[in-house]
Order: structure tokens, then C-alpha cells, then sequence
């Protein structure tokens, strides 16, 4: 096993998560891949995974949204770092997003995905 970060990916649109994959890998992160909220949660709960990062879309179509999948998650443990990915609800993140987070719209550079990683891990103060 690689000493790697590992992201918890939650994205429904498999050529947008097969796109964070590469970024991820690219800036030196291991992703672990999930297309629903409960899927997440699952995983998350489960911790074999060891992820230590959430990457979720905020739109992920029915049942759990990013912004539900990110406040139960920070229920767990709290503080647990968190990035939200939307091309249309940037709006709703102060409202929505969880305290501390990080949100990158839609589209982005692969290198901005994975500075938004870096940025939580290395305790930046430019969050919620």
C-alpha cells in the first residue's frame, strides 16, 4: 500500500470522477471512489478505505446531496477536511457547506483540485 493520501471521492458523472482520479493521482493523492452519498457514508463508516480527505460533488443526484454527506461526516469526526466540488451551487456554500471547508467550481485545473487537497491538509486559513 502507498503512502498516498487517500481522498474519498464522491462523484456521480463517471468521466468527471475518472478526471478527479488523474488529478488526484497527479498530485501525488490515492482516490478512492464512490458514486453516492450513502455509498460515502458506507465507506467512511466502514474505515478500511483510511481515507482522510472528502471530495464530494455537491449535486449527486437522489438521496444524500455533498452538502448532507459533509455534515454527517463532520458528525463523526469533527474537523474531518473537507473539499466540495459544484458548477452551479457555489451560491449555497456559505449556507450549505460545512465550517473549514474548501469549495472549487466547476471546471477546474487538475492542479487546482489537488492545491484544494493540499491546502486543507496543510492548515491554510482561506476556508468558511
Amino acid at each position: 500500500m502507498s503512502d498516498a493520501v487517500r481522498v474519498l471521492v464522491v462523484e456521480d458523472e463517471a468521466l468527471i470522477a475518472s478526471f478527479v482520479e488523474d488529478a488526484l493521482s497527479d498530485g501525488g493523492f490515492e482516490a478512492c471512489s464512490v458514486h453516492s452519498g450513502e455509498e460515502a457514508m458506507s465507506t467512511f463508516c466502514d474505515g478500511r478505505e483510511g481515507c482522510r480527505v472528502l471530495l464530494t460533488d455537491v449535486n449527486l443526484g437522489g438521496g444524500l446531496s455533498g452538502w448532507e454527506l459533509a455534515r454527517q461526516i463532520r458528525e463523526i469526526p469533527p474537523g474531518f477536511p473537507v473539499v466540495c466540488m459544484t458548477s452551479a451551487s457555489a451560491p449555497d456554500w456559505q449556507p450549505q457547506g460545512v465550517d473549514g471547508s474548501v469549495l472549487i467550481q466547476k471546471p477546474f485545473a487538475p492542479a487546482q483540485l489537488a492545491a484544494a487537497v493540499s491546502q486543507l491538509l496543510g492548515g491554510a486559513t482561506s476556508r468558511v
